[in-house]
């Protein structure tokens, strides 16, 4: 569904510099002094609404939280969700950014984690570079990543799965998990997106893909 465009959403935002970073660049190099502690950081691409990343949040308050996301109008439905919560979330920030600016918003070996969750499969071969798990954007992952650093990958697209797991391999990642049906496996440290709720309500598998950076 097309999220619909408000007019105040950027206004909303920029008054809560505490949480949302519209100059991320700045902070290159410089995300353990942003919070204030040398806890892991772990890393989003597209947050959509900010369920994965503010349960996160919650869960596990000695790792920080970011979340790229690059339409405003998202960012502010998970802004929302952050400030009806009763649970205080020092160690969450989102990033109103494109994902195509990820080298100038982290220094190398600056990430701990990332998560890729049920991004666009652009299914057209015409288009595979533009997938996330595409080999141009892990290698560029690559530099960002901590030695031994983990990307953990989920969709419910069994093509752009079968697609990611060659592209992974192919850029020297160690494939330490795949699964066809992550459900079936009652992972209690799984937390699901909305995305994730709404396609298992559906009785539709979802895929998970875990890698380490060698």
């Amino acid at each position: 569904m097309r999220m619909r465009h408000k007019p105040h959403a950027v206004d909303t935002l920029l008054g809560h510099p505490d949480i949302v970073i519209f100059k991320p660049s700045l902070h290159k190099g410089l995300w353990a002094e942003e919070f204030g502690n040398s806890n892991p950081i772990c890393v989003e691409l597209g947050m959509g609404r900010g369920q994965f990343l503010s349960t996160n949040a919650m869960k596990h308050p000695n790792n920080n939280y970011l979340g790229i996301e690059k339409k405003n109008e998202v960012v502010l439905t998970a802004l929302q969700r952050v400030l009806e919560s009763e649970h205080p979330m020092k160690n969450l920030r989102m990033l109103p950014t494109s994902i195509d600016s990820i080298s100038e918003l982290f220094a190398s070996h600056e990430i701990d984690i990332l998560y890729i969750n049920f991004c666009d499969p652009w299914p057209k071969d015409r288009h595979a570079k533009r997938r996330l798990t595409h080999r141009r954007f892990l290698n560029e992952y690559k530099g960002l990543l901590k030695p031994k650093a983990e990307i953990i990958f989920k969709t419910d697209n069994r093509e752009l799965f079968d697609f990611s797991i060659g592209e992974f391999q192919h850029c020297g990642y160690e494939i330490i998990e795949i699964t066809y049906d992550l459900h079936k496996l009652e992972d209690p440290e799984n937390v699901m997106t909305e995305y994730e709720k709404k396609f298992s309500e559906m009785g539709i598998k979802i895929n998970r893909l875990k890698a380490i950076k060698l």
